[in-house]
């Protein structure tokens, strides 16, 4: 079996951390396979920790500390975080979208130990904060199967002193005043039909025994939420699709693949739209000039922005750049995570819609060409064409020219340049094109019939549109793709 090691946050609350952390060594699953499981203990002190857990208490600074010793966890490999607060598991939802790695949650934990002691429709005491009580986090979660109460408003204010007190838990003191107040909550939500006691403030955990001495009916939580993770760790979290895009290979060809991304996906709200992770790294050498020239590789380069967007949880990487597919047959073997391949796409594309044998046109860089990536990707299924020298030279005009759509230009020669390199292929047979350039949609967009004049017309296919709706597509929760 697999090592595992857990990270406990022990800076929202040092003694019911430290509580928990000797827990989780001692529990039985941890005691019967010690070298099993390690433990990255984090006591950094969250500023606040002393401040009462009021009902309109803020959590936008507890909310950044747990996030940020988070981080520092995911950077040590941790497989599983505990986080002993439970004022901090009402936005552990927030936390969770944002981590690879999974947070125990405490309400699983209690969730797996009522279902081993108690029966539906008994009732269940609550000693939480003022916060915790007031966001309902155990009505929400339990309110359905068991009946939830809580001490009275007069025995709630004494709970709060017991806890936060300067003679309260929190403070150091287990015994004398605060072990009185926290008893005199727990008898009155035995008076009241309390069936069991559960404590929503980690701290009670610190006078469980004491309590028990007493014949209180109360669960350990701390002892609750080691055992459950020692046992129930579930290394694996979904947070949603998320698509790295390689930027920069050009950057104005970046800026439009993202947009379209957004306009080929089904969305009504902002939330709808797929995460995306971008590296505009125009720095990459230029693909071309080292095919062509052997001028600098872009391979480490290449990889090294893979590498990273796939640290920033990328799940499929996309790179709008043609002549940059010449380089990923080298690169994916050393990712973890898939790129998606424009150029087989876009073949698939044109045979879905064209049929397979059909003769089209390729304008693309001349390292594209020279490279035989796209004739690789359509070997068998389409009959690619290329323009003379003459006119490959007028497509790396509009390309790479003084006023070519690389220097920002649209219009005026560059587009003059591309629309007599069209109808050179178009009079050598090619009805459908590839603007097999990520900038040369950015002058010509992609059409069904794009106008030559005197009545001739085109197809112009856009790499990056069809990679785009490939990637939203991928995106897609299963059952709702091809819909």
């Amino acid at each position: 079996m697999q090592n595992i090691t857990f990270g406990i946050i022990g800076g929202l609350g040092m003694l019911a951390g430290a509580d928990l952390f000797l827990k989780l060594v001692k529990s039985r699953a941890v005691m019967a396979d010690q070298g099993r499981y390690h433990f990255l203990f984090e006591q950094y002190p969250f500023r606040d920790v002393a401040m009462p857990l009021v009902c309109d208490a803020s959590m936008t600074g507890r909310k950044l500390h747990v996030f940020k010793t988070c981080q520092f966890f995911e950077g040590r490999n941790v497989d599983a975080v505990l986080m002993p607060c439970f004022a901090s598991h009402t936005f552990r939802d927030e936390l969770q979208a944002e981590l690879a790695m999974p947070i125990v949650n405490i309400l699983d934990a209690l969730q797996s130990a009522f279902n081993d002691t108690l029966h539906e429709g008994e009732t269940i005491g609550v000693l939480a904060s003022d916060f915790v009580r007031h966001a309902r986090l155990f009505d929400d979660r339990f309110g359905e199967r068991f009946k939830i109460i809580y001490p009275t408003e007069a025995m709630q204010s004494s709970l709060m002193a017991a806890v936060y007190g300067p003679s309260g838990i929190k403070a150091g003191y287990t015994d004398g005043l605060c072990l009185e107040q926290v008893y005199g909550a727990c008898q009155e939500l035995v008076d009241g039909g309390a069936d069991l006691i559960v404590p929503g403030m980690t701290e009670l955990s610190l006078v469980i025994s004491a309590l028990r001495r007493r014949g209180v009916p109360i669960s350990d939580v701390n002892q609750v939420y080691a055992d459950y993770a020692a046992t129930s760790v579930n290394r694996h979290v979904n947070r949603g699709y998320k698509l790295g895009i390689v930027g920069g290979v050009g950057p104005a060809a970046t800026v439009d693949f993202m947009g379209k991304i957004v306009k080929n996906t089904p969305a009504s709200k902002d939330q709808d739209h797929i995460k995306m992770v971008v590296e505009q790294n125009p720095q990459i050498p230029d693909r071309t000039a080292h095919l062509l020239r052997d001028e600098a590789d872009p391979t480490i380069a290449l990889y090294a922005t893979c590498k990273r967007l796939e640290a920033e949880g990328a799940s499929a990487i996309a790179i709008p750049c043609n002549t940059a597919h010449a380089y990923i047959e080298c690169i994916q073997p050393h990712l973890s995570v898939p790129i998606v391949d424009m150029l087989s796409e876009t073949v698939q594309h044109i045979v879905r819609k064209y049929g397979k044998g059909t003769r089209v046109g390729l304008l693309a860089t001349s390292g594209t060409l020279e490279s035989g990536v796209y004739h690789a990707a359509a070997d068998g299924q389409l009959e690619l064409i290329v323009p003379s020298s003459e006119f490959q030279q007028r497509v790396m005009d509009a390309i790479y020219g003084a006023d070519g759509v690389k220097a920002g230009y649209t219009e005026g020669r560059c587009a003059a340049h591309l629309h007599a390199a069209i109808a050179h292929l178009q009079s050598s047979g090619a009805a459908v094109q590839i603007l097999g350039c990520t900038e040369l949609p950015l002058i010509f967009a992609q059409s069904d019939a794009f106008d030559l004049g005197s009545g001739a017309t085109v197809a112009l296919v856009d790499p990056t549109d069809v990679l785009a709706k490939c990637c939203v597509q991928i995106a897609q929760p299963t059952g709702e793709q091809g819909k």
